[in-house]
C-alpha cells in the first residue's frame, strides 16, 4: 500500500533533479555564445564597452531563461541570446556609429528594438501568426541563416587576427601588419578545441572547454609575455566594466530611467529593424521547436510560444541584456540530460543568474581572440553547405539562386533588407509552384458526358453525334493573376466551335480579379457566337472566405448577359444544356400522362395481359416537391412513370446527394429494392406534379404465374434501365479520371 506514493515521489524527485542537471547543462552551452554574442553587438562601440556586452550577454540569458519558459507553449525549449540577434544589433551598432551617435544613445536604441521586437513577437501570438510563419519556404531560411553565418564569420575575422578595432573584414586582409600572432594562436586552439571536443566526449560542452582552452592559452602566453598580464588598455582582452555602477539594481535601474526618456521619433527610426528582428527570432524559435517535437514526441503551441519569446526579449531588453530566441545546441543538451520540462529552461535563468555575480571578475580575463574564433565556429555551422547541390540539378537550380540571392544581399547590403528579398523571393516560389501545377483537372467532350435524365439507346446514339457542342472543364487550385494567362489558353480555343463551354469549380481554390476578367472575355467571345458560358459546382464559400458566387456576380461575369449562367451541381447544367437543343424536358413535364397501352414495354400485350397488369398496378399521384419514395424505407414496390420527371438522388451524409438519374414517363425507378428485397437506396424528388403506376413484389408474382410474357417485359425494362444508368456512369468516371 505504501510502495506506490514512495514511488511516484521517487519519480517526482526524479524529474525535477533531471530539470535541474539539464538546466545547468544548458546554461553551459548556451552562456558561452551569449558572452560572445553580447561583446560582438558592444564592440563597435569601443573598446571599453565589450566588457559590458559580455555582461548583457549573461543578463539576457538570465532574463530569457526566467520568463520565456514561464509563458511559452515549448516545454524542453532553452531560450538565449542567438546569432541571429547578434548579426542584426551589431551591424545596427556599427551603422549608427557611423552616424556619429554617442555610444550612450546606441545602447539605448538597441535596447528601444529588443523591446519593439519582443512587443512584436507578442502580436505574432495573439493574432495567430505563429503557424504562418513556419510556412515560409526552405531556400529563404537557408539563405538568410546561411548570410548570418558569413557576416559573423566576417566581423570576428578582425578580432581572431587581433587588427585593431573598428578595423574592417578587407582592411584587416590587407594589412597583416597590424595582426597579433598572440590573439591568432588563442583563436586556433578555440577553433581546435571546438571542432575536436565533440569526438572526444559529450559529457562537457564544447564551448566551455573551448572558453577554458582560450583562456589558459592566454595564460601561457602571459608567462612568456609579461606584458600580456593586465587588463587595462589591453586590446586583446574584453577588459574591466568601466565606470563605477557595478551593482547590478543600479545598473539596471539607470538603463530602464533612460530607456523611458526615448519619445516616438526613437520609436519610429528603429521600427523596422524591430520588426526584421521579430521575425527572425521567431522563425529561430519555431523551427528549434519542430526540431524538440520530433525527438522528443512532444507538440508545441506556436503562437503561446511567440507570446513567451516576446515577454522574454521584453524583460532582456528592459535589464540591458541582449534579445534571443530559442536555440538547438542548448536545447538538445537539455532533452540529452534529463530535461522533461518548462523547470529545466527555468534553472538556466538560475543558473546564468548565479554565474553573472561568480564570473563577474573573471570577465576581464577572456581573450577577445576565443569569443571570435567560438562565434566563428558557430557562424560556420550556419552555412547551409547541402544547399550547394541543388545548383548542379535543373529542378532545384532557382532554389539555390534563391538562396544565393538572400546571401549576396545579407553580406553586401544589410540584413533588413535581406529580410524583405527573402519575403519577395518567397512570393515568386509561391507563384512558381502555382503556376508549375495544371488548373484543368479534366476536359470532356460533350458526346462522352450526359445528365442523369434516362433516355434510350437512340437518344444516346443522337447525343453522341450532337455532344460536339458542349465540352466540360474541370477546374482545380488557384484561379489568379499567376495562371490567368493559362486559363486563357485553356479555355479561348473552344470559344469558336462550341455552343456550351461548362466549367466545374468545385476543386478551385482562390479566385481574384484578374481571372475573373478572363472569365469575362470568355465569356463575351461566347456571346458574340450566342454560345454559353456554364458554371457548376461552385463552392459556397473558399478557403480564404470568398463567397465565389456572389464574387461572380459582382465581378460582372454572369450578369447583365443571359449568356452567362451558374448551376448548383454538373448534372443541372448537363440538363440545361439538353433542355436547350430540344426542350425536352418541358414538353414531358406537360404532356399527357400515358396509359399503359401507350407505353413501349407494353406493346404487344393482349387484353387479357392487360386487363390483369391493370389490376395489380396501383395509380398514385406526387405533388411537386414530395418523395416517390426514401431511402431507407421498404423497397419492394416498383415506379412505372405516367407522367413528369423524378431525380433519382443517393444521400451522402450532411445534407448532401448525389444525382444518380432523371427519369421520365414510361420509365420504372425502384428496381434494385424490388428485385432483392431490401430497401430503397436512394431518394426520388417528384419534380413537378408525378403521376406513376405502383406494383408490389407481391402482384406482380402473381402476374408472372399467369402472364410470364408481361412478366418478362418488365423484368427485360428494369434490367436494362439499370445496365443504361450503370453503363453511363461507368463511362462518365473513365472520361472524369482520365
Amino acid at each position: 500500500m505504501s510502495g506506490a506514493p514512495m514511488t511516484a515521489t521517487a519519480e517526482t524527485r526524479g524529474k525535477i533533479i533531471g530539470n535541474v542537471w539539464g538546466g545547468l547543462a544548458a546554461m553551459l552551452v548556451a552562456l558561452p555564445s551569449a558572452i560572445a554574442f553580447g561583446a560582438t553587438i558592444f564592440a563597435p562601440l569601443g573598446g571599453s564597452l565589450a566588457a559590458q556586452g559580455a555582461m548583457a550577454g549573461i543578463l539576457g540569458a538570465t532574463a530569457l531563461g526566467l520568463i520565456a519558459p514561464l509563458f511559452g507553449g515549448s516545454s524542453r525549449l532553452i531560450t538565449a541570446p542567438c546569432a541571429p540577434a547578434a548579426a542584426v544589433l551589431s551591424a545596427l551598432a556599427m551603422g549608427f556609429a557611423r552616424e556619429g551617435q554617442a555610444s550612450g544613445s546606441i545602447l539605448l536604441m538597441l535596447g528601444l528594438i529588443g523591446l519593439l521586437a519582443g512587443l512584436f513577437q507578442i502580436g505574432f501570438g495573439l493574432a495567430g501568426i505563429g503557424r504562418l510563419i513556419r510556412f515560409i519556404p526552405y531556400p529563404v531560411v537557408s539563405g538568410y541563416l546561411s548570410g548570418v553565418g558569413l557576416i559573423i564569420i566576417g566581423s570576428q575575422m578582425p578580432k581572431l587576427l587581433g587588427s585593431p578595432g573598428g578595423t574592417g573584414f578587407v582592411d584587416s586582409l590587407q594589412h597583416p601588419s597590424a595582426w597579433a600572432w598572440q590573439s591568432m594562436v588563442v583563436g586556433a586552439v578555440v577553433i581546435a578545441a571546438m571542432v575536436a571536443t565533440p569526438r572526444v566526449t559529450h559529457a562537457i560542452p564544447a564551448a566551455i572547454v573551448a572558453l577554458l582552452a582560450g583562456v589558459a592559452t592566454y595564460l601561457g602566453l602571459g608567462l612568456l609575455d609579461p606584458a600580456l598580464m593586465t587588463t587595462e588598455a589591453n586590446p586583446l582582452l574584453i577588459g574591466n566594466l568601466a565606470g563605477d555602477d557595478d551593482n547590478l539594481a543600479i545598473s539596471i535601474h539607470h538603463h530602464w530611467s533612460a530607456m523611458r526618456g526615448l519619445g516616438l521619433e526613437a520609436v519610429v527610426k528603429v521600427l523596422v529593424p524591430a520588426l526584421t528582428l521579430a521575425v527572425l527570432l521567431s522563425i529561430d524559435t519555431l523551427k528549434t521547436c519542430l526540431v524538440i517535437d520530433a525527438m522528443s514526441n512532444s507538440h508545441h503551441n506556436s503562437n503561446r510560444e511567440l507570446v513567451g519569446q516576446g515577454l522574454g526579449n521584453i524583460a532582456a531588453s528592459l535589464v540591458g541584456g541582449v534579445p534571443g530566441s530559442g536555440t538547438m545546441g542548448a536545447s538538445l543538451i537539455n532533452i540529452s540530460s534529463g530535461g522533461t520540462s518548462k523547470l529545466s529552461g527555468v534553472m538556466t535563468g538560475i543558473f546564468s543568474l548565479a554565474a553573472f555575480f561568480v564570473l563577474s571578475p573573471l570577465i576581464a580575463w577572456v581573450p577577445v581572440g576565443a569569443l571570435a574564433a567560438i562565434l566563428i565556429v558557430v557562424g560556420a555551422r550556419m552555412i547551409d553547405r547541402h544547399s550547394l547541390a541543388f545548383f548542379f540539378h535543373p529542378s532545384t537550380r532557382f532554389d539555390f539562386l534563391v538562396i544565393l540571392s538572400v546571401i549576396l544581399v545579407a553580406i553586401f547590403g544589410n540584413l533588413i533588407l535581406a529580410s524583405g528579398v527573402g519575403v519577395a523571393l518567397a512570393i515568386l516560389l509561391f507563384l512558381r509552384e502555382q503556376t508549375r501545377s495544371s488548373i484543368v483537372r479534366s476536359r470532356v467532350e460533350g458526346h462522352e458526358i450526359y445528365s442523369r435524365r434516362a433516355r434510350s439507346p437512340e437518344e444516346l446514339l443522337r447525343f453522341e453525334r450532337e455532344g460536339d457542342d458542349m465540352v466540360v472543364f474541370e477546374l482545380q487550385g488557384s484561379l489568379f493573376f499567376g495562371t490567368a494567362s493559362q486559363l486563357q489558353a485553356a479555355l479561348e480555343p473552344e470559344t469558336r466551335t462550341r455552343k456550351y463551354v461548362i466549367l466545374s469549380m468545385r476543386r478551385v481554390q482562390s479566385l481574384d480579379l484578374t481571372a475573373t476578367h478572363v472569365l469575362e472575355q470568355i465569356k463575351d467571345r461566347l456571346e458574340e457566337h450566342n454560345a454559353f458560358l456554364v458554371f457548376c459546382d461552385i463552392p459556397k464559400g473558399l478557403p480564404s472566405g470568398l463567397k465565389m458566387k456572389r464574387f461572380l456576380k459582382d465581378s460582372g461575369v454572369v450578369r447583365p448577359t443571359t449568356k452567362a449562367v451558374a448551376f448548383r451541381q454538373l448534372d443541372d447544367a448537363l440538363e440545361w444544356v439538353e433542355a436547350q437543343t430540344r426542350e425536352e424536358a418541358t414538353q414531358q413535364t406537360e404532356a399527357a400522362a400515358l396509359d399503359l397501352r401507350d407505353m413501349a414495354i407494353f406493346a404487344g400485350c393482349s387484353e387479357e395481359a392487360f386487363a390483369a397488369l391493370a389490376a395489380a398496378l396501383e395509380p398514385r399521384t406526387i405533388p411537386a416537391g414530395k418523395k416517390v419514395f426514401k431511402a431507407g424505407t421498404p423497397g419492394d414496390e416498383m415506379f412505372l412513370i405516367r407522367q413528369g420527371l423524378v431525380k433519382v438522388t443517393l444521400p451522402t451524409g450532411k445534407k448532401k446527394s448525389y444525382h444518380l438519374a432523371t427519369p421520365g414517363p414510361g420509365e420504372i425507378i425502384g428496381g434494385m429494392g424490388f428485385l432483392d428485397g431490401g430497401t430503397h437506396t436512394a431518394d426520388a424528388h417528384a419534380l413537378g406534379d408525378v403521376a406513376v403506376y405502383v406494383l408490389s413484389r407481391d402482384h406482380f408474382n402473381a402476374l408472372a404465374e399467369h402472364h410470364a410474357d408481361v412478366a418478362l417485359s418488365i423484368m427485360e425494362t428494369l434490367a436494362r434501365s439499370l445496365s443504361n444508368r450503370l453503363r453511363v456512369t461507368v463511362g462518365e468516371l473513365q472520361a472524369l479520371r482520365g
